[in-house]
């Protein structure tokens, strides 16, 4: 009979390391630490605890990747893992500092503290857009995580992380079409414990986190957990006067564990944290070429040339008010051959958002605001057995409800008009200031008067609402059949279920965003020409009079008839040509145009997809210490929903809107939605386990046919679907200890991706270019070195080093496609990114289980873009997020 706690093995210290050239499965460090006599956590660690025997180094790391524990040798996945000790070690605070030690992963937090974009082999989307589910899932415990911020710092008594590469969809239930990265925590423990640590580094951080665990009674235990981390900015906010991209974030979590026989276990676990901080800091990259008026205005923006003065330029402070909760309950039975089990789970997420969205301190943009809320039940069954020793089955099922409701706004603010009318002297040669553009679009329109005042006016913009409802299903099964005692062959299928219906209220209170400028241009042309022809006419030599049209009318009708349909013929031929409509040039000025709510008649507001993934893999055993598989595996995502102030509708539903009678003023077009995503990878994988030694191989072709692609815009987000996306690379991890003391760990991920076809990007067509932001080699180097003292005591040094070859960021840049594809390319070419990073650790940790640490990350000060985009309201100009630059500091913990 199994017994549902299983025996883990201990967590080592040591990050392994060692060599190769290519890129590939995990290794990082082992699991969780745990007592070998009778399976629980042991939190003072001892020096002597540092003596690892064999089987709890290298691939011998149990991992729970296939939904079963298994050994990271074993396992025939392309997974990466990350130790608590590594974690520890390297000062890994957050996910996106994950990527320091997981070359095959990257993770960006630009817009605000809210949300991360995870990327795995070059494939991942997501970030700050509410609508779209990322393609790489997010599971704590087993719970997944629909929108997650960028920390772990939450989650105490880490075991490890695991990173999952290519589709996972046939046993993860909800988009897992790129990969997963699953964290995992210690249970309560039945013995008192319990850890505390504190940090302090530069920037004034601080640092604190504390769990306790107990038995309550002989059945259940229960742990109780909190913790704070606090940071000043290390941005000046030269506008403000203060400082941005710090921290200020708190959490509290609690477990119960009810386990009153080894074949059934509950575990319940509770949750909440809180961040609210300023963030984050965007420097400009181009000066557009209304720079020039900010400066008239008084206001500021960074020097193009020194992005990393570490100055940004804002009239208010943005502001991130984030609260994640929720409760969770874990449900074990084992009778003989089977194990079934339920997780529950209902999460709650709330987001305030503010931002000074012109990043400049002229008060331009006066209001971006956002109020998120996501509400999220998930619910899992498994069921597990072992038939005739040589067949095991996993069957399953998981079904998704979540809610999202979002309201925001983007206004105009006290410095709009001035700013607006400076361009509007530009661009009409003096001619027109604002106040003169109101007075004659008012007498064109036939309305006196009605504009005076009322454009480019504080408070004007968009006022947004957005709301989406999920449910979704998966039904899924695995089957392994032990065909030999060397040869296991797995099939697995996955059938999913989604069905998204979503609603918009966005309302434009900007007057001259409603005004059509072709057919007030239109009119002007008209009556431009009738004068100037009739003034002819008449040999006055200027364009003639009202009063001299209206009498030439009267006299000469058959002429004055023939005068006028010339003249609207000109006018309607020429509307649209900005050589003779000089109002066209305005259009740059109308950002927050009418908006086309859904649902209506043409668009019912709603997706309805289902898909069958299925995986099929050999692996086998060449020796005890060396094993390889095969596997081909496809995955799937579900149609994702724009819900920024760029969903607009597509345009191929133009004509049908147009016969409906349902085009805006000024209609634009873009994306409600991005369809479906499906992806397929073949995979070749080896690996080997030689006791000093260990390595991961695997190489292999990875396809997303109708990628969701995901653009920001500055203020909103692009959304549409590659038509295929390609990538063949392999990845290497391997780890050798050359004397005992000492551990080695390289690994290289090598990636080679291409559009394949991308006709409708938000640049135009793209199809056959290299897809930005992915770097053809990641790798990361480390060591470990563990010198034990005569006392007991030891020291330890742990480094580590990780580069990325470089990359242009973005493909291109929207806001340069009014002057054609090409300049929207040529924009963002010469923006690259290479990264450089090193970090270092050294530890005196005692017997006693007090453990002092100096660290440092990113000690070089390695400084790049993560991201580029169009300056918001400034034409031509651009922006950009800079990374975080050297940290250090100093920490203690104490483990008993």
């Amino acid at each position: 009979m199994k017994s549902i706690r299983t025996e883990r093995l201990r967590c080592r210290d040591a990050l392994m390391i060692g060599t190769g050239m290519a890129a590939a499965l995990g290794v990082a460090a082992p699991a969780a630490a745990q007592d070998a006599a009778d399976g629980e956590v042991q939190y003072a660690q001892p020096a002597e605890a540092y003596d690892e025997t064999e089987a709890t180094r290298g691939n011998a790391i149990i991992v729970t990747a296939t939904k079963r524990e298994q050994t990271l040798q074993d396992v025939p996945v392309a997974v990466t893992v990350t130790d608590e000790n590594t974690i520890e070690r390297a000062e890994i605070r957050d996910l996106r500092d994950l990527t320091s030690v997981q070359p095959s992963l990257r993770v960006t937090q630009l817009q605000s503290s809210a949300n991360t974009n995870f990327i795995i082999r070059g494939f991942g989307n997501g970030a700050n857009n509410a609508g779209i589910e990322p393609s790489v899932g997010v599971f704590v415990d087993g719970v997944y995580r629909s929108r997650s911020a960028a920390q772990i710092g939450d989650l105490p008594d880490l075991q490890r992380i695991e990173v999952l590469h290519g589709p996972q969809s046939t046993l993860f239930g909800k988009n897992a079409s790129a990969g997963v990265i699953s964290i995992v925590t210690a249970e309560p423990q039945f013995t008192f414990g319990g850890q505390v640590e504190a940090s302090y580094g530069n920037f004034d951080s601080k640092v604190a986190k504390a769990l306790l665990t107990a038995p309550l009674t002989d059945n259940i235990a229960a742990s109780i957990a909190g913790g704070i981390n606090k940071r000043d900015g290390y941005i000046d906010d030269l506008g403000t006067g203060g400082r941005t991209n710090g921290r200020d974030r708190w959490f509290t979590r609690g477990q119960l564990l009810f386990e009153p026989s080894s074949l059934f276990k509950v575990r319940i676990i509770g949750d909440y944290s809180n961040i609210d901080e300023d963030c984050c800091g965007v420097v400009t990259l181009r000066r557009g070429p209304t720079a020039g008026i900010v400066d008239a205005l008084g206001g500021n923006t960074t020097d193009p040339s020194d992005p990393f003065a570490d100055v940004v330029y804002n009239n208010f402070a943005s502001s991130n008010d984030i609260d994640n909760y929720g409760v969770s309950g874990h449900v074990e039975f084992g009778f003989g051959p089977f194990e079934l089990t339920s997780i529950t789970a209902y999460r709650g997420t709330n987001v305030l958002t503010n931002q000074d969205s012109d990043f400049t301190s002229a008060d331009l943009l006066g209001r971006n605001s956002q109020d998120l809320k996501i509400r999220t039940f998930t619910q899992e069954f498994r069921a597990t057995a072992e038939l005739a020793e040589s067949v095991d089955l996993l069957l399953g099922a998981f079904y998704f409800n979540e809610d999202i409701e979002q309201d925001a706004q983007l206004l105009y603010g006290t410095q709009f008009r001035p700013y607006a009318n400076a361009i509007i002297q530009s661009q009409t040669g003096g001619a027109l200031n604002v106040g003169g553009l109101e007075q004659t679009i008012g007498a064109l329109t036939g309305r006196p008067g009605a504009f005076d005042g009322q454009f480019f006016a504080n408070g004007q913009g968009l006022i947004e609402a957005y709301a989406l409802q999920n449910d979704s299903i998966s039904l899924f099964g695995q089957v392994d059949v032990y065909v030999t005692d060397r040869l296991t062959l797995t099939g697995g299928l996955n059938y999913t279920k989604d069905k998204k219906d979503f609603q918009t209220n966005v309302t434009s209170t900007d007057v001259f965003a409603g005004v059509d400028l072709v057919q007030v241009g239109s009119t002007a042309i008209y009556q431009q020409a009738l004068s100037t022809t009739i003034g002819n006419a008449l040999m006055l030599g200027r364009p003639a009079s009202q009063a001299e049209i209206q009498a030439f009318a009267g006299g000469n009708p058959a002429a004055f008839q023939q005068i006028n349909a010339g003249s609207q013929a000109f006018a309607q031929a020429n509307a649209a040509n900005p050589q003779v409509n000089p109002l066209l040039a305005l259009q740059a000025l109308q950002f927050s145009r009418p908006f086309l709510n859904v649902p209506n008649a043409v668009e019912p507001g709603e997706t309805d997809a289902d898909n069958l993934t299925y995986t099929l893999r050999a692996a086998y055993d060449v020796t005890d210490d060396l094993n390889v598989y095969v596997s081909y595996a496809t995955g799937f995502k579900a149609p994702s929903v724009n819900l920024s102030r760029d969903s607009r509708p597509t345009p191929g539903d133009r004509a049908a809107l147009q016969q409906a009678g349902l085009l805006q003023v000024n209609q634009t077009f873009g994306s409600r939605f991005a369809d479906e995503e499906e992806s397929e990878v073949y995979e070749l994988g080896i690996k080997g386990d030689f006791g000093p030694a260990a390595f991961s191989f695997a190489a292999f072709k990875q396809t997303i046919t109708g990628f969701q692609s995901n653009i920001f815009t500055g203020t909103g987000f692009f959304l549409g679907n590659a038509g295929k996306q390609e990538v063949v690379g392999f990845e290497f991890d391997g780890t050798v200890r050359p004397v005992e003391p000492l551990s080695l760990r390289m690994a290289v991920t090598y990636l080679d991706p291409e559009y394949k076809d991308f006709q409708q990007s938000a640049f135009g067509d793209i199809s056959g270019t290299t897809p930005a932001g992915i770097p053809s080699i990641s790798a990361t180097w480390a060591a470990d070195y563990v010198h034990e003292l005569a006392s007991g005591d030891a020291v330890i040094l742990h480094g580590d080093y990780n580069y990325q070859s470089r990359t242009q960021i973005v493909e291109g840049l929207p806001g340069f496609n009014s002057q054609g594809i090409d300049a929207a390319l040529a924009a963002a070419r010469p923006f690259t990114r290479q990264v450089d990073e090193l970090a270092a650790s050294i530890t005196y940790a005692m017997q006693s289980g007090l453990e002092l640490t100096a660290w440092g990350r990113n000690l070089l000060d390695d400084r790049y873009l993560q991201s580029i985009f169009d300056s918001p309201v400034q034409q031509f100009g651009i922006s950009g997020y800079p990374n975080q630059p050297r940290t250090y500091g100093v920490t203690a913990r104490y483990k008993f």
